[in-house]
């Protein structure tokens, strides 16, 4: 195992912006910034042992502090919308920034992804990484109560890519965090991932409307386009959607907070292989809908469907939704959430 770290750019007051490289005895490779608590890059090989890098990405920090599709960052403080951008802690409201029209999405303009994290590698035995930390002040778009969160991301020589989260906080507030990588197994600048194979362990969705917002009903996904109870290409059925898929899947849990299995992905030219393992009991599936004719890493031109985020969380507008599962977090509370992403070949 080893732990390079570097110099990726600086922000316009001069502050460094460190990158870590992590390399296991596989040779599975990832690179991590922290701007934004960001994978920029995972070298993974194939059937035939040859690597490729699996997510979107750039090759220069102004890109990432321009971008607008999140790539690759920890989303936060909320992954994910919040409706009309408030919600209501103890009778009193809270408005956020209205980022997406009148919503709230992914933390606001100056969410987690844009911001400067405190960066330290880590090796022990079989695994290394990096430990992340940053504190998010009381009022940070709208959000009650100073955040103290820390993103810890571990490779390991099992060719797993382990991301673990903690914070505390203050006072009462909401959290809801996730990374959100794009991937596609094929490699980064491979063009189309419909022909790739999926698989979601869930047997319903949350019901959305118009703006992607809950409307507070679940649905079976039975005899539907959104069923992915077994292995099936992403292009199957995504002609049923405008664009493709962005919905949240509510994944079968065996106890509520338990670490268990959340999806598959199997890319066939390649033999590549990415199980998802985790703590949340949602997980958004998304199909790199409004992609187009994005400038990425070495050269690279992502289009609609050329790569998919499969982010683990709570549900969208879950503040606003008592029935779903809570994202209250108290004073002397700690926040904990685990996914696992391992990586194999057939």
């Amino acid at each position: 195992m080893t732990v390079e770290k570097g110099i990726f750019g600086k922000l316009s007051h001069n502050r460094a912006i460190d990158s870590f490289i992590l390399k296991n005895k596989l040779g599975t490779e990832a690179k991590l910034i922290s701007f934004g608590a960001t994978l920029v890059s995972l070298k993974v090989a194939d059937k035939n042992k040859k690597f490729a890098n699996i997510v979107t990405g750039y090759d220069d920090l102004d890109s990432y502090i321009n971008d607008t599709f999140y790539f690759g960052c920890t989303v936060g403080r909320f992954a994910n919308r919040i409706a009309k951008a408030k919600f209501t802690l103890d009778g009193k409201e809270y408005k956020l920034i209205a980022n997406s029209g009148k919503n709230h999405f992914h933390g606001g303009i100056k969410g987690f992804n844009r911001a400067p994290w405190h960066g330290s590698e880590f090796q022990n035995g079989e695994s290394c990484g990096v430990v992340f930390k940053y504190l998010s002040p009381d009022g940070e778009e709208g959000y009650p109560g100073n955040l103290d969160v820390t993103v810890i991301y571990t490779l390991t020589d099992d060719n797993e890519l382990k991301i673990s989260y903690e914070a505390t906080t203050d006072k009462k507030t909401i959290i809801n965090l996730t990374n959100s990588s794009y991937f596609n197994l094929a490699g980064h600048d491979k063009g189309s991932i419909l022909s790739h194979r999926i698989n979601i362990n869930a047997d319903n969705i949350t019901v959305v409307d118009e703006n992607h917002i809950p409307t507070g009903q679940n649905k079976s996904v039975k005899d539907t386009v959104y069923d992915l109870t077994k292995l099936k290409p992403i292009g199957e059925n995504i002609g049923g959607f405008e664009f493709g898929y962005d919905c949240n899947y509510i994944l079968n849990k065996p106890t509520p907070q338990e670490l268990s299995f959340a999806a598959k992905v199997v890319e066939p030219q390649s033999g590549r292989m990415m199980d998802i393992f985790t703590t949340e009991p949602g997980v958004q599936f998304y199909t790199g809908n409004f992609l187009s004719e994005v400038k990425g890493k070495a050269g690279a031109v992502y289009n609609r469907h050329d790569a998919f985020c499969l982010q683990p969380q709570h549900f969208p507008d879950s503040p606003n939704h008592s029935r779903f599962p809570s994202v209250v977090l108290q004073p002397r509370e700690i926040y904990r959430q685990l996914t696992i992403y391992k990586f194999s070949v057939q």
